[in-house]
């Protein structure tokens, strides 16, 4: 077993950062380094997380097996009192190897390997792709000019700081430090910046996370704020759908100017492979006009221009679709909440849906998550399981408060998560210690990690799911985890007293400390800063509790749910009504198919059958009255063709009408062809079809 662990844990990592990319992603339409940059970004910090017990669980093995090294007694001693002759029975130690047990030496270089491909990533890599994506460049080379631009102050900000920083070390006689000291130093800086954003979304997510659940036993909670979010994104919907006509009229003008033999329609074209499928019909392309620009002095876009148009469409239209696709999500939320609504007082404890689900359920599903099994689960179980797991992550929450607040006081030991871990390593029982730091650790970067997935700042950087999120939110996530995960993980081992700089012991630590380098080079760092910084997770805390962010927010202009607002009551009833406008949009659709449905299996079946019937089995009467009558039908078949084809188009016009539509409108009476088109919800059908008989 030795490494297994290590190598199950590898590709069961690898395989959950796939799964959540490919939720937030779309590995189909975004490109492929995007898509692989920010897998790798998430695999390594989410890497990172799960070995970590594996390391304390070896390092704790390590401690006890030098101690009893050191502790037994040297070889070829004679014991007072005894026959030289006898020799003395080892002693036993309680030290065992435990199971998933890590050789020397593999941790070290792990480490290495996956923490420095992490800081490369989130420090250069990563922001080079951001302005790569971004960039509404047409080939590959102005892709990368723009994205040197951009980031030439990124980079030449943190050049001159390190610059600065040698030559004043080269000036100062005082100052002799190694290129060990450097890259300690240079790791310090990462993880104070990274603990100082940490800091910040842990408060946030430790009072948040247990809250969310709570509420979420309220079902007239959720389905208050359904009605909110309702609101608001049709705000932004409608702002989305003028965004983007505006681009499109813009790129319509640009279409129109540039003709085909312009050295510039080219870049007309990569644009319109941007636009939706809709827009490009209505454009097209003009490839009947020839215009010799060179001998007219008409003005044309720029190249610049175009670029700066290209990139204005890529973000319209990931805005539009994204906006689209949420509002659907949006209104199957709100309605499956609304059914919840009316099926708790229901007597027959089934569940009925007032929509049935567009794609088909899978029958095992189906078989054991049934209508009874489903009413009892949401209506009575559900609400006590949230409950539940809300009061389990208070605990949670209080406790890394605590630990947090009193980490720093080693006599006594104060910190719960260190006297957790001390219990178990008296007894070295890994598993206990494995399962403890797992949870521990597991736990904090949910609290962090959430809040990353939530937060959003304003339309630059949002993480939606069912494949929505663009390619510069999918970096930006990947740049955060990079920087607050090796913070939080030096913040853990110092909240379970496995760091010395911490405990003040001298103990061997674990490989993951070790890579850090010793913190002494910068005392005030370790000494101050991220002892004390932490303790203002309580003020944060607070802050959160009592949701001062979201009225300040509020006071702003920047509407936030609050129960306790005017504004808030306002689009929670606008919400609402939008939420029943589209409710009886979508019953008077299921309605009109249905009656489709029905008239097509009515009269549809009686068609074939009679078809059918009168092919297979045909009267002796009617064929020889036909055949008697052969000869004169023929000499007036010119004056009664006419005559039946009148009778048969005004039968064939004579289409049923709606009348639970919305509205009654003359399109259908317009000529077309000389014919009139028929009208109604039954257009789908086809009139010869019910009419072929007559």
């Amino acid at each position: 077993m030795s490494g297994a662990a290590l190598g199950l844990e590898i590709v069961f990592v690898f395989f959950l950062a796939l799964f959540l990319l490919h939720r937030y992603g779309d590995f189909k339409k975004q490109h492929r380094l995007v898509i692989i940059g920010t897998l790798l970004a998430w695999y390594l910090c989410f890497l990172i997380v799960f070995i970590l017990p594996l390391d304390v669980s070896t390092t704790i093995y390590n401690r006890c097996r030098h101690a009893a090294a050191n502790s037994s007694p040297p070889e070829n001693t004679n014991v007072t009192g005894l026959d030289a002759s006898v020799t003395p029975a080892p002693r036993q130690h309680p030290c065992f190897k435990p199971w998933s047990y890590i050789p020397d030496g593999i941790m070290p270089i792990f480490w290495r390997v996956v923490y420095w491909t992490s800081q490369f990533l989130t420090w250069i890599l990563l922001p080079f792709m951001q302005s790569y994506a971004r960039s509404g460049g047409f080939s590959i080379t102005g892709k990368i000019k723009t994205a040197l631009i951009e980031n030439a102050i990124y980079y030449g900000t943190y050049l001159l700081i390190f610059g600065a920083f040698l030559i004043y070390v080269a000036v100062n006689p005082r100052l002799h430090l190694e290129w060990n000291q450097l890259q300690t130093i240079g790791i310090a800086a990462a993880n104070t910046w990274g603990l100082f954003l940490l800091v910040l979304l842990l408060g946030y997510g430790l009072v948040e996370i247990p809250r969310s659940y709570w509420n979420g036993a309220k079902r007239g909670y959720l389905l208050m704020k359904t009605y909110f979010k309702a609101a608001k994104l049709m705000t932004e919907k409608a702002d989305a759908e003028e965004n983007l006509e505006d681009v499109m009229e813009e790129v319509r003008k640009v279409n129109e100017s540039i003709k085909y033999n312009h050295p510039l329609r080219k870049c007309v074209d990569t644009i319109l492979k941007k636009c939706p499928t809709d827009y490009q019909e209505k454009m097209g392309r003009n490839m009947d006009d020839y215009e010799d620009f060179d001998e007219k002095r008409n003005t044309y876009p720029s190249e610049k221009s175009l670029v700066k148009l290209h990139k204005q469409v890529i973000y319209s239209v990931q805005r539009h679709r994204r906006t689209q696709v949420q509002w659907q999500i949006l209104l199957e939320q709100a309605f499956y909440l609304e059914d919840v609504a009316k099926n708790e007082t229901s007597a027959t404890h089934q569940f009925v849906h007032t929509f049935q689900s567009p794609e088909p359920e899978n029958r095992f599903i189906q078989y054991f998550y049934n209508p009874t099994v489903e009413w009892y689960w949401e209506c009575l179980l559900r609400p006590w399981f949230h409950r539940t797991l809300a009061v389990v992550l208070s605990i949670f929450s209080v406790i890394v408060v605590w630990s947090e607040c009193t980490f720093f006081s080693t006599t006594p030991v104060l910190s719960l998560f260190a006297v957790f871990i001390q219990l178990a390593e008296r007894t070295y029982n890994y598993i206990y210690i494995e399962i403890a730091c797992f949870l521990s650790i597991f736990f904090l970067s949910i609290c962090v990690y959430s809040t990353v997935f939530r937060i959003r700042v304003f339309n630059y950087y949002y993480l939606a799911s069912h494949h929505q999120t663009d390619a510069y939110s999918l970096l930006f996530s990947g740049m955060l985890f990079c920087r607050l995960t090796p913070p939080l993980c030096l913040n853990f081992l110092g909240l379970t007293h496995m760091d010395s700089s911490i405990s003040h012991q001298n103990t061997q630590p674990t490989a993951y400390t070790s890579i850090m380098g010793s913190m002494k080079v910068l005392s005030f760092i370790a000494d101050g800063f991220y002892i004390y910084y932490p303790m203002l997770v309580v003020i944060l805390c607070i802050a959160t509790y009592f949701s001062l962010g979201t009225r300040c927010l509020n006071l702003l202009g920047f509407q936030q749910f609050m129960g306790d607002n005017d504004m808030t009551s306002d689009l929670v009833d606008e919400g609402k009504e939008l939420i029943r406008r589209e409710k009886r949009k979508r019953q008077r659709q299921e309605e009109g198919e249905n009656r489709r449905r029905e008239w097509k299996e009515r009269y549809g079946h009686n068609r074939e059958d009679s078809t059918r019937n009168r092919n297979v089995h045909p009267d002796p009467k009617e064929s020889n009255f036909s055949d008697t009558t052969t000869n004169w039908s023929s000499k007036y078949t010119r004056a009664n063709n006419r005559t039946e084809r009148d009778r048969i188009e005004l039968l064939q016009d004579a289409e049923p009408l709606d009348f639970n539509a919305e509205t009654f409108t003359d399109e259908s009476l317009e000529p077309e062809s000389g014919r009139y088109q028929p009208g109604g919800r039954y257009l789908s059908m086809s009139s010869s079809i019910i009419f072929e008989d007559i």
